[in-house]
């Protein structure tokens, strides 16, 4: 019996890992849909962004409450996932709390730790549920948190709320059956042993039923949440590392202009440059200005889409949607994401040669949203996994104007004036300092 349960679960594990990385490998191959990006600044930057903002939730805290219980949940599930560990090794090898022997007195000291996280953890996703159920925070809703996107994130919290009761109520009763046998106890227990009085009367064999039961759906529970997660927002526990790493370094806000664009202009500003002359090396014509779909936007704009946690503060900080208007930076990042997966599953179906007819712009995302955009960048900045929702925007605006010359009629005026007059206003060089005359005066 003892074997059967040791292929069972090696069977398990194996064939949830498989799924795991077959779905992981999929969505790696939707973010290189996009193009290759230069990345400017150092490695030692990058490494100190992503250990301020990823591992030491620098942006997570601008808001207190919800930063101090992510915390608490990002400390747990990182910590805690050291004593499954524990259980991977015993379910495969037979063992039972395997570690006890390689620990000595310190094992007492880490289980007692990981419960005490463990309660931590499930007190957080209780106080979230209500946050998100009872309170209705406002930026947790909006016209693009549709019934799966609430769904999800619900889902995620009471999953977490039952691994740790499950987690605790398993030493509970291992806790028991170590007294009723007089073994010599392994493990120290602080909070779980308040969960005695619910087994109180159970006999050893009862025992050993609810700390097994416990125990499976305590590890089937961890790796089904595995196979969920590329499915779901909280993907950033994975991407969140990678995405902040390779996040911009610039001046927040800083444009970053297209090399081939800037090339001819500084051909254009140069009396002694040849304009028959070829471009700089290694500045080639771009195929398109700007994006019409997710091909064309650079990789890690769709990096980003898939590690969006669909908080809500980048659309909260939005002066446009404050003022009512269309434009919700958080479901710019959604759409990419909904966008590079049905391509993605396009392709799976009909080949990657294949048309689809449909694109990021237009059957995803209107104008009206792209317009309303003032590139102040708040979005950019509010984003607690640094997130850049007005890159994507500023390309499928590029493409609009540089493509398809579809700008608003005030632009429009705009670059007629920029271009016959030399400034943004519809009056004439000579005209320019008639303000400065004494009859205007």
């Amino acid at each position: 019996m003892a074997y059967l349960s040791q292929i069972l679960f090696s069977i398990v594990m194996a064939t949830a890992v498989v799924f795991f990385v077959l779905k992981v490998k999929k969505i790696r191959r939707n973010i290189f849909f996009g193009k290759k990006v230069e990345f400017k600044g150092s490695k030692k930057e990058r490494w100190i962004t992503l250990l301020k903002v990823a591992i030491g939730q620098g942006k997570m805290t601008k808001k207190p409450v919800a930063g101090i219980l992510h915390i608490i949940v990002y400390i747990g599930f990182v910590l805690i996932n050291i004593e499954v560990i524990e259980i991977v090794v015993d379910g495969v090898f037979g063992t039972h709390r395997f570690l006890s022997s390689i620990l000595g007195s310190f094992y007492d000291f880490m289980i007692g730790f990981f419960e005490v996280l463990a309660i931590g953890v499930l007190l957080a996703c209780v106080i979230f549920l209500i946050r998100r159920n009872v309170l209705k925070i406002k930026r947790f809703f909006g016209k693009e948190m549709t019934a799966w996107p609430k769904s999800d994130a619900n889902i995620i919290l009471v999953v977490e709320i039952l691994l740790m009761f499950a987690f605790l109520l398993m030493n509970a009763a291992d806790y028991r059956m170590q007294s009723l046998n007089m073994d010599s106890q392994v493990g120290a227990f602080p909070v779980s042993q308040f969960l005695l009085p619910l087994i109180d009367g159970a006999g050893m064999g009862s025992l050993m039923f609810i700390e097994r039961f416990c125990w499976w759906f305590h590890i089937v529970g961890i790796l089904a949440f595995l196979n969920y997660l590329p499915y779901s927002k909280h993907f950033h526990i994975l991407l969140a590392f990678p995405n902040i790493y390779y996040s911009k370094l610039e001046a927040k806000g800083q444009l970053n202009n297209m090399a081939a664009v800037t090339d001819q202009v500084k051909l254009m500003m140069d009396p002694s440059a040849d304009p028959y002359a070829t471009p700089a090396e290694g500045i080639a014509e771009p195929e398109t200005f700007g994006a019409k779909d997710v091909t064309e936007l650079p990789w890690t704009s769709i990096m980003h889409a898939y590690t969006c946690t669909e908080c809500g503060r980048c659309t909260e900080a939005c002066p446009a949607n404050a003022t009512g208007k269309l434009l919700s930076p958080r479901k710019i990042m959604m759409d990419v994401r909904d966008r590079a997966e049905e391509l993605g599953q396009f392709v799976d179906a009909q080949g990657l040669e294949a048309k689809d007819h449909k694109s990021l712009l237009n059957d995803y995302i209107s104008t009206e949203e792209l317009w309303a955009c003032t590139t102040c960048n708040a979005c950019t900045e509010a984003c607690p996994v640094n997130n850049d929702p007005m890159a994507v925007i500023v390309d499928l605006r590029r493409y609009l104007v540089m493509e398809q010359s579809a700008a608003p009629q005030e632009l429009n005026l705009m670059f007629g004036n920029v271009e016959n007059n030399g400034a943004p206003w519809q009056f004439p060089m000579d005209d320019r300092f008639n303000w400065a005359t004494e009859d205007d005066a």
